[in-house]
């Protein structure tokens, strides 16, 4: 399977891919839950084969009854009866292996987006979407012809395959030696060839991964790419994407159409030396027609389960691949939960406080760590309202990630209420914050469906509430449809502002005693700039508010602003303080016009 290091703040080299590798033992956990189903099917494979097998038998007695001139009316309706018999099991067996690849996959779905959405945040940043999304769509997909196509039937087509060749074996040694020799030759070209199977397979969803990232990049941000006339560059790099994808493809045709003449040739020759053959041996009396008819049968039973396992091949080898891929997240780390304790209020006057916290990412063996934050330490009162204000990189967003606990400080400690944030569970931690980003991130879906994920349990009342406590209940008014009304895909028939509001509604629902909130309010005009002020002003009301400030005129009236600058904190006081004493906030100041 899949090696990956599990931290990449444990191990400089963990980033170090293996290569994705997986077998037919890795695929038993998914099927171990379908294993009674799993266990029919076989048995009824099994029972297909072996009622497929005495039809030639039946059929070597009706040629001698017919040459006896005995009745041969209980033989035919027995051999009817057989086919039919064979058929209908046949039938329920495909059902039931169509309904368990069917269950394999939603299995497999249901435990990869449960790992995605777990995974340490690290991962997101190093991954493309689309490519993580292929794999819960297609690459769980292709499990579904492990059983389809080949895994279960190959346990009856076995028995097909060796009782043939033993019942071959009673009727004519010497014709069943002369025919073994023509098919092993031809089952050891087929597997020397097909060696090559997997990994173009596993390198065809790779290059199908590569191709959805592509695709979810472009419709991502469709309105940029319209505005700057970029469709056609855009659609040739997906169109590269796409190539890169077909030429795999074309490298698995090459592959699979070497596997199928072979398997024709051997199947020819075969029948060819048992007609040329067993024509001799009745020629010369070694044998009788009704065995060579039914050895001729026998052979297409023995046959046919080689034929399908040979066009089975290269689906099943497709599937290891796309297992591959699948194992390859599966085996990563979920977030741990850190900590064991729940968290309890402290007697500290301190909600928050930094104490020579610094962080800097994971590096190479060979590379400097790049500090993203050095030496920050500061208090946050409860129920007090602190800014935090600086140019672009210095540090603001990186703070509230580490207070989330989304990365750990590689230097210093984080308390919450007193008490090291590391000694809580990360879910007992996130109960106590409520966290507004940036981009403020509004779901495709209705209003009501964006709140609900703040707290599923929430009233229509508790809705239209917050939403009045953010200044958005002008929202309601204008959709006859009021809290069930679409926001459309990323909240874009939303403004900025609203959309803001929206996620901090979303945050206040929970009734968080301590709010997290990047403020983004650089690209809101001045009466939404004012809505702004007015909902930070509301939720501030009892509970402790930590705001990033892009416009220095909605915190100007904060308890407490902190200045940072490269990572550093190079001011903390009031507004008029800060002006005289901090030269990078009074230049701020200037720019904006505060001073």
């Amino acid at each position: 399977m899949s090696e990956y290091y599990s931290d990449p703040t444990q191990n400089p080299k963990s980033r170090e891919y293996k290569g994705p590798r997986a077998s037919l033992r890795d695929l038993f956990p998914y099927l171990r839950p379908h294993r009674k189903v799993l266990t029919v099917a076989i048995v009824l494979s099994m029972v297909g084969s072996l009622l497929a097998l005495a039809q030639p038998l039946l059929i070597g007695q009706l040629i001698e009854a017919v040459s006896a001139n005995l009745d041969t009316t209980s033989l035919a309706i027995l051999i009817v009866a057989l086919v039919l018999s064979s058929a209908l099991v046949n039938a329920f067996q495909y059902y039931l292996l169509y309904r368990t690849g069917e269950g394999v996959v939603l299995d497999t779905r249901r435990a990869l987006v449960a790992r995605l959405l777990r995974l340490p945040i690290w991962q997101y940043d190093k991954r493309r979407v689309g490519d993580l999304v292929s794999r819960v769509g297609s690459d769980s997909t292709l499990l579904k012809a492990v059983l389809t196509q080949g895994l279960v039937d190959a346990i009856g087509g076995m028995l097909q395959f060796f009782g043939a060749i033993i019942v071959m074996a009673f009727i004519d040694p010497l014709l069943l030696g002369s025919t073994l020799l023509v098919v092993f030759t031809a089952v050891g070209a087929i597997a020397f060839t097909g060696r090559k199977i997997r990994s173009a397979t596993t390198k065809a969803q790779q290059k199908v991964g590569q191709m959805s990232a592509a695709v979810e990049r472009a419709l991502s941000a469709i309105r940029t790419i319209r505005a700057s006339r970029a469709e056609e560059r855009e659609t040739a790099e997906i169109h590269k994407e796409a190539e890169a994808a077909y030429q795999q493809g074309l490298s698995i045709a090459r592959l699979s159409a070497a596997i199928a003449p072979i398997a024709q040739i051997a199947f020819n020759t075969a029948f060819i030396v048992v007609l040329g053959l067993g024509g001799l041996r009745v020629a010369t009396g070694a044998t009788t027609i009704s065995s060579l008819v039914t050895f001729v049968i026998l052979l297409f039973f023995m046959i046919g389960p080689l034929l399908s396992a040979f066009g089975a091949y290269t689906s099943v080898m497709g599937a290891l691949g796309a297992l591959a891929r699948i194992q390859e997240i599966m085996v990563l780390e979920e977030e741990e939960a850190g900590g064991v304790a729940d968290h309890r209020l402290a007697k500290n006057t301190s909600a928050i406080e930094f104490a020579a916290v610094g962080f800097h990412y994971p590096t190479e063996e060979d590379e400097q760590p790049r500090d993203i934050i050095h030496e920050v330490s500061f208090s946050v009162p409860r129920g007090s309202r602190m800014a935090l204000v600086g140019p672009s990189g210095a540090g603001k967003s990186t703070i509230f990630s580490l207070i989330e606990r989304f990365y750990e400080p590689t230097e210093g400690a984080i308390l919450l209420d007193g008490q090291d944030v590391r000694e809580f569970s990360r879910k007992s931690l996130r109960e106590q914050l409520g966290y507004v980003e940036q981009d403020a991130p509004v779901l495709a879906g209705s209003i009501r469906d964006n709140l609900l994920l703040g707290l599923a349990s929430a009233t229509d009342d508790q809705l239209r509430e917050v939403l009045d406590q953010v200044n958005l209940s002008e929202v309601l008014a204008r959709d006859p449809k009021g809290l069930d009304a679409e926001v459309g895909e990323d909240g874009i028939m939303l403004s900025g502002g609203e959309r803001q509001r929206l996620a901090i509604a979303r945050a206040l629902l929970a009734k968080p005693p301590i709010l997290l909130l990047d403020e983004s309010t650089s690209a809101l005009d001045g009466p939404n700039e004012q809505r702004m002020r007015e909902a930070i002003d509301a939720v501030a009301q009892d509970r402790t508010l930590l705001v990033i400030a892009h416009r220095l005129s909605t915190v100007v009236d904060s308890d407490q602003i902190i200045v940072l600058d490269h990572g550093r904190v190079i001011g903390i006081g009031t507004h008029s303080e800060l002006v005289k004493s901090t030269p990078l906030y009074a230049e701020l100041a200037k720019h904006q016009l505060l001073v």
